[in-house]
């Protein structure tokens, strides 16, 4: 599998983030504690948005060698300030090691990334694609299960509705699934962002997920810890998810309830129930 985590707040370094917390993501490309190997070193990808009024898109870097020892990775996390952006460490379960690979996916403004599989992959990959709007079907450059989750999701109109779509994708995928003899189809965390608002999901089809944690709010954090400076530097809307804790700080850590997604937006965050719906029918 892999591990991820989701930044969304005052602008910061990257490097603040994926280097220095005692549990950073790149000591999780070689020390997992709860992801389901310990080193995941099939590859790594960073996208950000930067504060510019005139770019939309977020920029992504991925490179299929391990995060730990990638000199442009350590000099772009010194130097890029970014007020919402995402990582990723890759484990692969059974795809291809190779840049198309490699998370985050990103269609125009939109960026995905996922930890799980879709159980059975190969033998349902064909139905699944011939679901995907044939005009995002070009768009699609990799062979994992995690973009086809992407694009099937855009195509249930995630650009609309983030939450129904990946629902109506989880619902396709099950329902695929279990016509190919798959008792427990899906394995899922989803991180899904526009640039503004940050939606994160976690599901599986046996009610096992991988773990998923998102950090307390800022204000409630500074009152339990109010030496740490890096807390009276950002803004109380500052949020992390994450698929393990950055570190052993009590009180810090919260763990993203069983079939469930949160919202990371402006003027407050909120935390719902996840279930997959079943997708509507779509024309030819």
């Amino acid at each position: 599998m892999c591990r991820w985590l989701a930044y969304s707040g005052t602008p910061v370094l990257l490097d603040t983030i994926l280097y220095q917390p005692e549990h950073s993501l790149i000591d999780q490309s070689l020390h997992s504690r709860m992801g389901v190997e310990t080193t995941n070193g099939d590859g790594f990808g960073v996208g950000w948005y930067d504060t510019s009024p005139h770019t939309s898109t977020p920029a992504v870097f991925r490179d299929i060698g391990p995060a730990w020892s990638n000199r442009n990775l350590r000099e772009i996390a010194d130097h890029v300030e970014s007020p919402l952006f995402f990582a990723h460490i890759r484990a692969t379960t059974g795809t291809a090691v190779q840049q198309t690979n490699c998370h985050p996916f990103r269609h125009g403004r939109w960026m995905w990334m996922h930890n799980g599989a879709i159980a059975e992959f190969h033998r349902m990959r064909r139905d699944l694609a011939l679901v995907v709007d044939p005009e995002l079907f070009l768009d699609m450059e990799g062979s994992t299960d995690s973009e086809m989750m992407f694009y099937l999701a855009l195509t249930f109109g995630l650009e609309e509705d983030p939450p129904g779509a990946v629902a109506r994708m989880a619902g396709l995928v099950e329902r695929v699934g279990r016509e190919h003899g798959v008792e427990f189809p899906l394995q899922m965390t989803v991180a899904v962002t526009e640039g503004q608002r940050l939606w994160a999901f976690r599901y599986s089809s046996q009610g096992a997920s991988r773990s998923l944690y998102y950090s307390t709010d800022v204000e409630t954090l500074r009152s339990l810890h109010p030496d740490l400076t890096f807390l009276r530097e950002v803004s109380d809307e500052t949020r992390l998810i994450v698929s393990e804790p950055l570190g052993d700080l009590p009180g810090a850590w919260n763990e993203v309830p069983e079939s469930s997604y949160g919202v990371v937006q402006p003027g407050g965050d909120e935390l719902l129930p996840f279930a997959p719906s079943p997708e509507p029918v779509l024309s030819p």
